[in-house]
C-alpha cells in the first residue's frame, strides 16, 4: 500500500469469514518469496514425482480496511510431507529482544507472542512468490551505481561525491 519509497507491506490470510493482516518489510517479502522458490526447487530434487499446478496469476487487491494485527519479526517456513503443505509461520515483533530475537514454538501455547500459522500449497507458494517479485519490482528503480533506492527527485549518490543523480 503507498507511492514507492513510503510503502506498507502486508500479507493478509483468509479462513472462512476471517481475514488476518500483518504487516512487513519490503525485504521480508522479497526473503519469504526467495526462500519459497528455493524449497520449491529442494522438494521437487527430494520427491521426483512432485508436480506444482500453475494457478491463475494472483491480481487480487488487498482487502479492506486493513487492520493491522501486529508487524512481523521473525519468519519459519517448513514443508510437511505427510500433508504436502508448506507452513509459514510469522511471529510479531518483539520490543524486548531485538537483539536476540528467537523463534517461539508455535503450538506452545504458554508465549504472550502473536504467531500467524499459514498453511499453502506448492502451488500457492509459486503464485505468493511471483506476485511478491512484481510487487516488490514495482519499489523505486536502484541507482546503477551505488544500488540505492532513486526518488522522483533523484539522490544523493555517495558514489558521485553527493551529487545529486
Amino acid at each position: 500500500m503507498g507511492v514507492p519509497g513510503e510503502r506498507t507491506f502486508f500479507i493478509q490470510a483468509e479462513d472462512g469469514p476471517r481475514l488476518i493482516s500483518v504487516s512487513l518489510e519490503k525485504s521480508q517479502v522479497q526473503a519469504l518469496a526467495d526462500r519459497l522458490v528455493f524449497m520449491l526447487r529442494e522438494i521437487k530434487q527430494v520427491i521426483p514425482n512432485f508436480s506444482i499446478k500453475d494457478l491463475p496469476k494472483d491480481e487480487k487487491s488487498l482487502s479492506t480496511p486493513i487492520e493491522e494485527e501486529f508487524r512481523v519479526g521473525l519468519i519459519g517456513i517448513a514443508f510437511d510431507q505427510s500433508t504436502e503443505l508448506i507452513q509459514i509461520d510469522l511471529q510479531a515483533v518483539s520490543e524486548e529482544d531485538q537483539e536476540d530475537a528467537q523463534f517461539v514454538d508455535v503450538d506452545d501455547l504458554s508465549s504472550d507472542r502473536d504467531i500467524l500459522r499459514i498453511s499453502i500449497t506448492p502451488s500457492e507458494a509459486s503464485r505468493f512468490s511471483k506476485r511478491a517479485n512484481v510487487v516488490v519490482g514495482a519499489g523505486r528503480l536502484p541507482c546503477p551505481f551505488c544500488g540505492g533506492p532513486i526518488d522522483s527527485r533523484g539522490h544523493l549518490c555517495p558514489r558521485a561525491n553527493g551529487y545529486r543523480r
